[in-house]
């Protein structure tokens, strides 16, 4: 397949990056503004203002952009994040969800301080940002969300329950998002990155040299753009690989007098690949479920 060339631009499109004084986030502001977009990068003030400073920089490089310091966490937060981007721009066309945190700790260690932070940043935040945003795309009639999930939240990972849940929560967030945007032009995605950042430098160790965070940004430019045709779809992305995470649902079996030494006896079957569907949304699975069982009826 022939390569395109044209290169894909923002100009006139106003994007919001949440926690994008650092990292990912960062990387993510600049590869947006390089491309034409005016940003409202979010991160809290801190001692050093790193909100302050992404600014700095993608106007030294002839971008536009504005600080904004409000925290994801509240609902107040959000309403106030994307009205400063309607004032500053009079517009906005894209939200890329990355504000995040770490309360680390095994399960039987954790205690409410440690979880509630997590679901608030993570996935409370998303929502919080998400739904002022959503309202005024449905009215546009155009937007593109990109959700941050996790490996940690996608398949498991010992010590991160509560940001696992949360970055679960995404996909979720994500998948639900999607089928309501679809008739209203709306696209929602999600990133699952392996990069390198403050967040996860003690987990990739000597391995995070081969995972830059600038390697991730190309991918969310891709799902921000107007030309971005796919929705409710996970990307894994890290050291310039890309792939796709599918959630699929086998075939399994279907016993009227369903009992649990038969699920017990045919586990094989239960997990067998061989016809396995990747769906929508609810209603494809909800589909394969009633012909199963009235194939099974009627024979």
């Amino acid at each position: 397949m022939a390569t395109r060339t044209a290169p894909l631009r923002f100009d006139g499109d106003v994007a919001i990056v949440t926690g994008a004084g650092r990292g990912l986030g960062r990387c993510h502001a600049l590869e947006l503004a390089r491309r034409g977009a005016r940003v409202v990068v979010n991160d809290l003030a801190g001692d050093t203002d790193p909100a302050a400073r992404v600014v700095e920089e993608i106007r030294a490089a002839g971008g536009k952009a504005v600080a904004n310091h409000d925290n994801v966490a509240t609902a107040e937060g959000g309403e106030r994040i994307v009205q400063q981007a309607l004032d500053e721009f009079g517009s906005l066309s894209i939200v890329v969800n990355n504000a995040g945190i770490l309360r680390d700790k095994a399960f039987h260690n954790l205690t409410p301080d440690l979880v509630e932070p997590v679901l608030l940043v993570h996935l409370t935040g998303a929502f919080n940002i998400t739904i002022p945003a959503w309202r005024h795309m449905r009215t546009a009639g155009y937007g593109r969300v990109v959700n941050t999930t996790s490996a940690s939240g996608l398949f498991g990972n010992f010590g991160q329950a509560n940001y696992g849940a949360a970055k679960a929560g995404l996909v979720g967030l994500t998948r639900s998002l999607a089928v309501e945007g679809r008739k209203v032009g709306i696209a929602v995605n999600a990133i699952s990155p392996m990069a390198s950042t403050r967040m996860t430098q003690d987990l990739l160790g000597e391995n995070g040299e081969l995972l830059a965070p600038e390697q991730v940004s190309p991918v969310v430019a891709y799902l921000s753009h107007r030309e971005c045709k796919i929705s409710g779809q996970v990307l894994s992305v890290g050291g310039g690989r890309v792939s796709a995470v599918v959630t699929s649902v086998t075939r399994g079996i279907t016993e009227p007098d369903l009992s649990a030494e038969c699920v017990r006896d045919r586990l094989d079957a239960i997990f067998n690949l061989d016809g396995a569907i990747v769906p929508r949304h609810l209603g494809d699975e909800l589909k394969m479920f009633v012909e199963s069982i009235r194939n099974t009826r009627s024979n």
